[in-house]
């Protein structure tokens, strides 16, 4: 089961920044492992958190966004875009030799550009959101992504990037990926 590490749901930015300063913190762990065994095992819990948050991003911040910020569509649109390619490099890192010096370049660029995109989303999204809504609909929000996370799959799924998309094909990728990662642990 993917630890998601709810701190608090009564705002749906700072529940989303807080798992957005944990997945920087998951990142050093990966990369400062001592081990192959040991930085295999980062990297997957940190693979789990990436995809269960950006499908809940998917599914419910960036519709919000679409719908209530008056630059909504442009930002979701470079949003969505950033979290294509980011899907698509996670995919590569996982066919990679965890031990390997090309493994830890490739995590490494990718590291500073989900921290780039979490800034961007912070700064161009979460806190334009934060001041449009209300108190009630931020906690509506961070109830949802909640929700959404616990259902999300917990592998990266480039093309499926849109709320239609994660809502008709998630559950049964997240079904396929919680049973492979079932499966990968018992065989490590």
């Amino acid at each position: 089961m993917v630890e998601t590490f709810v701190q608090s749901t009564d705002d749906v930015v700072a529940f989303l920044v807080g798992q957005h300063n944990l997945i920087k913190d998951m990142f050093d762990d990966v990369l400062h492992a001592s081990e192959t065994k040991a930085r295999e095992e980062a990297f997957v819990a940190l693979r789990q958190l990436l995809a269960v948050h950006e499908t809940a991003e998917e599914m419910v911040v960036h519709p919000r966004a679409r719908l209530d910020l008056d630059d909504g569509d442009a930002i979701v649109d470079l949003r969505l875009q950033e979290e294509h390619e980011a899907k698509q490099q996670l995919s590569a890192l996982e066919d990679m030799d965890f031990g390997s010096k090309e493994f830890l370049d490739a995590l490494a660029v990718f590291r500073d550009a989900v921290i780039d995109h979490a800034e961007r989303e912070e700064n161009e999204e979460f806190n334009k959101l934060q001041r449009k809504l209300d108190a009630g609909d931020l906690e509506r929000m961070a109830a949802a992504v909640v929700a959404a996370e616990a259902i999300a799959p917990t592998r990266p799924h480039p093309g499926v990037e849109s709320a239609t998309l994660n809502f008709a094909v998630g559950p049964f990728a997240s079904m396929l990926d919680r049973a492979r990662d079932v499966i990968s642990a018992a065989l490590r």
